[in-house]
Formats: C-alpha cells, sequence, structure tokens
C-alpha cells in the first residue's frame, strides 16, 4: 500500500484516489496546470519530456477518459520520478490544490471557530473540531496568552464578560504536528437587552472645527457583522469598522451620516444622523450665541418626531383551504420585511395563518406596544369590507366566511388606541368588496387620535390584483410602494407617491387606484428615530421573549460511526419558515458517495415529503433564499412553525455507497433544535388569556371571537366551568371568573344584543 510519508515512493505507485483527485486538479487549471508542470520538469535533466511528449499528452483531452495530466505522470514515472520530487515541481509551479492532494494525512480541522458580537451577559461557545491520525488535544489563546481550563475543542465563556472581547485562536495537537485554526474575533457590546441586531446607533453631533468625530454603530451576530459608513449616501473609503472617527474636523465632515450592517447574508441599516460642523470666527460667535439663545426660549415648541420603539407584523394568506389561493402575498411579505428592518422595525412575517393563528400573532404584536410606539400592520391575503370595517380573512375560513371568522381591523385599532401608540399605519392589501353573507355590524368605538394611517391597495367596493405571470412577483401595491419606502418623507407624502405611480400603471388603471385615508397632524415617518422610553418589566420581557423567538438553532455537527461527518445549518426565510441545509464535512476514502435525507418529521408541521431532501432550494417551493445559501446541499423547507406543538426532534438518515458493495448502508441519527424561530410563541393555541373584557365590550375583539360565530360558539361551549348563568346573558356569553361584570354592563350587553337586528336593518337600508 502506498504511503505519502514516503518521498522516495514512485509516483506510478501511488493510491489510485490520490491520482485520480491529482490529475483533476491538473488538469482542470490553466496556467499551472499539467503544461506548465511539464514545462518545469523539461528544464530537470534528470528527465526527458520532449515537444513531442508533451503535444501526444494533449490529445489525451480528445478522449473520453482521457487525461494529459495522467499521461504526463506516467511517462515522468517511468523515468523514475519519486512523490518528494513531484512536490518540488508543484511548489515551483504554485499549484496548491495539487500539492495538497499529496499532502500526508495529519491534523484536519474541520470546523473553524467563528468571529461573532454579542451582548454582556449572554452565553458564548467557540469551536474548534478537528481529526488526527491519533488522539487530537486543544489550547485555546487570546492572542499570545494561553486562555486557562481550555483543553477542550469547545471555549465556552458563562457568561461573556467586556474583559473578555479579543482575538482567539485554537492550537491543535496531534503528537509532535499541530496546527492552528482561523482568528476568530469576540466583540461584546455593553447595552441592555433588545430586540434585534442594532443596538447601538450613531447619534446626532454638533462639534467645532478640530474637534473629534467619534459615531458608533453596535450590532450582534454570528459570524461578526461587517459594517461600511456612508457620508450623504456615499460610502466612505476605509470606513468599515465598527467605530468611525476623524481626529481633527474640518467643514467638508459635515453632512448626513449612517452605516450599512451586513450579517449572515442580511443587510441592515443604522439610523441617519446629522453631523454638524461649527467655524469659530467673531461673527459665527454671535451667530452661535443667538442659536443658543433661539434654542433655549423656542426649542421647547419644536416637535421632533420621534419613536420609542418600531413593531410591525406582516401577515401573508395565500395557501387557502376553500377558496381561490395567491402567489403575491409570499414575495410582498418578504420585501416588505427586509425594507422595514432598514428601518429598524422589530419585523415579524408570517405566512398562512389560521384564525386561531393570526388572533394570536395579533394578541403577541400587540403585547410589543406602549407609549410613543410606531406600530405598523401589513396584510396581503383575501378580504372584504362591510360598513367601513375591513375584515381579514385567515387560511382556514368556511365558504362563505362571515365576520366571526376573520379578523377585523378596526378592532386591532381600537386595542393599539389603548397602547398610546406614536403611529398607527394599517397597509392592507386585499379586495374591499361588500360580503354579501356578512349582514353584521361591528359595533367599534375609536377614540379621536391624529396619529392613524391607512394605506388601501384598492379603493372601496373594488378588487386588489396581484400580476399574473409564471414565476413569483409582487402585488401591484408592494410593486410600487417597496420603490419608495426607504424614502425620508411624512408617510401620508409617501403614500402619495406610491399612489401616483400606481395610477401610471397600465395593466391596473382604471381597476385598482390606492386609497389612502389618514388623521395624521404631525410629521411622522418611517425613518424616524428611536429613542427608547422606558420599559415596563412586562415590556422587556415581551422584547427578550420575541428576539429568541428569532433566533435560529445554531449550526450542528453529526459524527456517524461510519466516519462520515456531516454539518446541518438553517436559515429563515420568514419568521415561521425554516430551511434546513446539509452538506457532507468528512467522507472516507473507501466510500464511492454518501447522502444524509432528514426524515419523520413532526406531524404538525404537515411537510410535503416530495419536496424535502431537494438538491436546489426552488425543488423545495422557496424561491427566496436562493442567493443566499451556499450550493452543493441537500435542502428541506419547513412552513408552518407556529403549528408546532412540541420541540422540532427528527431523523438523519444517512445513505452510504461503498466501492466494495452493491447495496447501500444506512445509519440513523436523531437530532432535536429545540423550538425554532416563533414555534416559542405557541400561536397555535386555542384560546387567548384574559378574554372577558374584550369578550364582554367588544364584540368584534381581534383576539377573540364575536358570539355569533358558530365557530366561536362551539370554542366558548368547551369551556363549561368558566360560563356563568344571568339573566341578560344568552347562551354563548362568557365571562371567566377573573374579570368581575356590573350589573350596568350586562344591560348594556343585553340592550345591544336586543337592538342588533334594528342596527343591522339600519345598515342595510344605508348601502
Amino acid at each position: 500500500m502506498s504511503d505519502l510519508n514516503d518521498n522516495s515512493l514512485n509516483i506510478n505507485f501511488l493510491k489510485e484516489s490520490v491520482l485520480k483527485r491529482l490529475c483533476e486538479s491538473l488538469d482542470k487549471a490553466n496556467n499551472k496546470g499539467w503544461r506548465k508542470l511539464g514545462e518545469i520538469v523539461k528544464s530537470d535533466k534528470r528527465f526527458k519530456v520532449s515537444l513531442d511528449d508533451m503535444d501526444m499528452c494533449s490529445l489525451k483531452a480528445l478522449e473520453a477518459d482521457g487525461s494529459p495530466s495522467r499521461s504526463l505522470l506516467k511517462l515522468i514515472g517511468d523515468q523514475g520520478c519519486m512523490v518528494g520530487e513531484l512536490v518540488e515541481f508543484l511548489q515551483i509551479v504554485g499549484h496548491t490544490d495539487a500539492l495538497q492532494c499529496l499532502k500526508p494525512p495529519g491534523i484536519q480541522i474541520l470546523v473553524q471557530p467563528q468571529s461573532v458580537a454579542v451582548i454582556a451577559g449572554h452565553n458564548l461557545r467557540l469551536s474548534c473540531y478537528a481529526v488526527g491520525a491519533s488522539h487530537v488535544q486543544f489550547q485555546w489563546f487570546k492572542k499570545t496568552e494561553e486562555v486557562h481550563n481550555s483543553s477542550s475543542p469547545d471555549l465556552v465563556f458563562s457568561p461573556v464578560r467586556l474583559k473578555d472581547a479579543g482575538f482567539y485562536i485554537c492550537r491543535v495537537n496531534c503528537g509532535n504536528a499541530y496546527e492552528f485554526s482561523h482568528w476568530a474575533q469576540v466583540d461584546v457590546l455593553d447595552v441592555p437587552p433588545r430586540y434585534g441586531k442594532v443596538l447601538i446607533q450613531p447619534q446626532p453631533q454638533r462639534l467645532l472645527v478640530g474637534d473629534l468625530l467619534y459615531l458608533e454603530c453596535g450590532a450582534i451576530g454570528r459570524p461578526l457583522p461587517q459594517y461600511q459608513w456612508y457620508r450623504n449616501g456615499v460610502p466612505i473609503k476605509k470606513a468599515t469598522k465598527r467605530m468611525y472617527t476623524v481626529k481633527n474636523l474640518l467643514p467638508e465632515h459635515q453632512g448626513r451620516y449612517r452605516c450599512e450592517i451586513f450579517c449572515s447574508n442580511e443587510r441592515t441599516w443604522s439610523n441617519e444622523v446629522d453631523v454638524v460642523v461649527v467655524v469659530i470666527g467673531m461673527h459665527h460667535i454671535f451667530c452661535f450665541i443667538f442659536i443658543l439663545w433661539l434654542d433655549s426660549h423656542f426649542s421647547h415648541k419644536v416637535f421632533l418626531p420621534l419613536a420609542t420603539d418600531k413593531v410591525a407584523l406582516l401577515i401573508g394568506n395565500l395557501a387557502y383551504r376553500n377558496h381561490p389561493q395567491l402567489k403575491a402575498p409570499m414575495v410582498d411579505v418578504y420585501d416588505l420585511t427586509n425594507l422595514l428592518r432598514q428601518l429598524n422595525f422589530k419585523v415579524v412575517s408570517l405566512l398562512d395563518l389560521t384564525e386561531f393563528e393570526m388572533r394570536n400573532a395579533v394578541e403577541e404584536f400587540l403585547s410589543l406596544l406602549h407609549k410613543g410606539v410606531y406600530g405598523l400592520l401589513y396584510y396581503a391575503g383575501h378580504g372584504y369590507e362591510n360598513f367601513g370595517n375591513s375584515f381579514m380573512v385567515p387560511v382556514d375560513a368556511p365558504n362563505p366566511y362571515r365576520s366571526g371568522n376573520c379578523l377585523c381591523v378596526q378592532s386591532i385599532l381600537k386595542l393599539m388606541q389603548e397602547k398610546e401608540t406614536g403611529l398607527n399605519v394599517f397597509l392592507l392589501d386585499m379586495c374591499r368588496k361588500r360580503n354579501l353573507h356578512d349582514d353584521a355590524t361591528p359595533n367599534v368605538v375609536l377614540k379621536v387620535t391624529a396619529n392613524i394611517v391607512f394605506g388601501y391597495a384598492t379603493c372601496q367596493d373594488a378588487e386588489a390584483f396581484e400580476l399574473s405571470s409564471s414565476g413569483f412577483t409582487n402585488g401591484v401595491f408592494i410593486k410600487f410602494l417597496k420603490e419608495r419606502l426607504l424614502e425620508d418623507e411624512k408617510i401620508t407624502v409617501l403614500l402619495d407617491s406610491v399612489a401616483e405611480d400606481m395610477g401610471q400603471f397600465d395593466p391596473t388603471k382604471g381597476k385598482q387606484a390606492l386609497e389612502i385615508r389618514s388623521s395624521l397632524s404631525e410629521r411622522r415617518s418611517l425613518t424616524d428615530p428611536i429613542r427608547p422610553g422606558d420599559y415596563s418589566d412586562a415590556a422587556e420581557a415581551h422584547n427578550m421573549l420575541w428576539s429568541k423567538a428569532h433566533e435560529l438553532p445554531e449550526s450542528k455537527i453529526l459524527d456517524f460511526e461510519c466516519g462520515v461527518q456531516i454539518k446541518m445549518d438553517f436559515a429563515a426565510e420568514f419568521s415561521n419558515v425554516l430551511v434546513i441545509y446539509t452538506s457532507i464535512v468528512k467522507k472516507p476514502e473507501e466510500m464511492l458517495s454518501c447522502q444524509a435525507h432528514i426524515t419523520n418529521l413532526p406531524l404538525d408541521l404537515d411537510v410535503d415529503p416530495k419536496l424535502m431532501n431537494k438538491e436546489t432550494l426552488e425543488e423545495t417551493g422557496s424561491f427566496l433564499l436562493s442567493g443566499s445559501l451556499p450550493q452543493h446541499c441537500l435542502y428541506t423547507r419547513l412552513g408552518s412553525l407556529q403549528k408546532l406543538k412540541e420541540e422540532l426532534a427528527f431523523t438523519v438518515c444517512l445513505h452510504v455507497q461503498f466501492n466494495s458493495l452493491d447495496d447501500l448502508v444506512q445509519w440513523n441519527m436523531d437530532v432535536n433544535v429545540g423550538k425554532p424561530l416563533t414555534a416559542k410563541l405557541d400561536l397555535n393555541r386555542p384560546t387567548r388569556k384574559n378574554s372577558c373584557q374584550l369578550t364582554c365590550h367588544m364584540p368584534h375583539s381581534p383576539s377573540t371571537s364575536p358570539s355569533h360565530s358558530p365557530a366561536s360558539d362551539r370554542r366558548f361551549h368547551s369551556q363549561g366551568p368558566q360560563q356563568h348563568t344571568n339573566p341578560y346573558l344568552n347562551e354563548h356569553t362568557v365571562c371567566p371568573d377573573s374579570v368581575k361584570c356590573s350589573k350596568a354592563d350586562w344591560a348594556a350587553l343585553h340592550i345591544f344584543e336586543s337592538k342588533k337586528v334594528e342596527y343591522s336593518a339600519v345598515a342595510k337600508s344605508v348601502s
């Protein structure tokens, strides 16, 4: 058997697998391939390689299985060329891949430690996995100092502290040999936990000429986020660090600054801030004093729009069970998600929700709202409008559906108003035709507030269109909205521009027109900066929960008994859609091929086995991540994660084809990745907490179905212990023990029930 450690071995006795890889490497290369190797060998007097020999080698490329490299190696091998001599020739050529084929088996680092940015107080793990000819040992270093008690492949910080920031490297020892891993940078941010990746925002500044400009932007992520600073929309050369400084400030440094952040194939932006440079002279001193005087006397009268936070809930329903299916909502939600995240919104994007799931998603959305927050709700799917109230249709709505099966947008707005939000934006990409099967008249009384904006994709009693296309495309509304969403304009001005753009679109001209309804009296914009307010403990808890609900499972290395290593990674297409992709990290030489398939997924997810373990993302039904994930993997797309009742556990089935066997050999390994993404929120729970007050006083609460819905009746009857008897209540009225209603409340409800038929008749006559 050949041994690559023996440099005196004739190259004709190399193992066939080594020779095959070596020839493939040399055949593919151009300027460093077999022809260059032949020229180097020809100049050595120990071997004779003529021009005719080179031509004969070249002709081998015309044969079906011919290899010029194999012909050349056979020629010089017959003349006594040894492995050590071939290594010398390849070193002169500079062909590193070919040299790697001849490198003796030694230490192989399979998983390199990754740079990461984390919040102080969190747990952190750096990993370096390696194999060798014998037992391997690990040593971790922070720069040149060895880390105490760090002989494990995992370097764990529990918790990570500010002083742990720095550069780390792992030394892998195997006998007398050793290899170093890549450097990994640990960046520790000293900030309170907040939702999202951008945790440190640059601050506006007013400085004098010659002062120090210091701008800072901080984000968390693995791998370490990359930064690019911009001034007035133009990238600044060499400004690629988290901190941007200018030592001696000049007037030309004045402008608007923002930072672009790249992490895990995602791009987001910091807030844009003004840097004002003041030039000092006698005239400017007087002007400066006058400005300070103006500021001290009148600044309290100037309104600067700020948000205490920005939260967006995006729902796209397309896979309807009893109604025509749609295509555009998936692309619309995906594009809008990426844009809103650039505006520092906390975005939750969900596809194909049932009634319960939509109501619970709205409840979680409302839990993130408090005083001064900008709340945005986008819905794309089937819908209708009756008596001025808009209804969103879940994917499980019956045919025909009524208000009891749907969510009333105005009821959601009422609950948002109770949170004292700074801005309420509704973007409704749905039809607004009258529902003739529904004659209910919701009694939703809204407060008079000057912070409401409705952007309807179409006019009242009209339809919204999605473009007919063989591929995936936007709906008409989002097609034009996404071109302007990042503009620093008052939201109503921005929507006016979108309406004008839509009006020039020939395919839907005269059929669909954007309608804007607004009570906004201030210049509120989606680009307004965030100045966090005082968070309550409950708000902090919800922020932390939503932050965790958007964390992906960590990458996994699966070691099978046969010597195969599989790497498993995860990506989020939406907040409830996970993509799992696997790749082969290590495969023994005696194996001809191997593939790892995911099987035995939870029945809750209802995944089509025909769309699993595909070689391209498009085959799984995922058309939006194909450019951001690595190739040469097997992909599986898991939708509807909100239906997951338990942790996500499955089996990885490894199929191996050995060189010496005709039959496939199989190994299985069970994997559990916990509850990924929004599965942690339990949106599939059948009832919400503390729903009585909403049920009693707001029949069309988004968090509980109105009593006239048959489905609602059955659901409430299942809660027998919570029912109370009262002469003013019908058989479907419910009030839990946790809330006590006065006699006046019962009487008011009784009057409403008795007048419901009259209200309905009046509404019909008006329509």
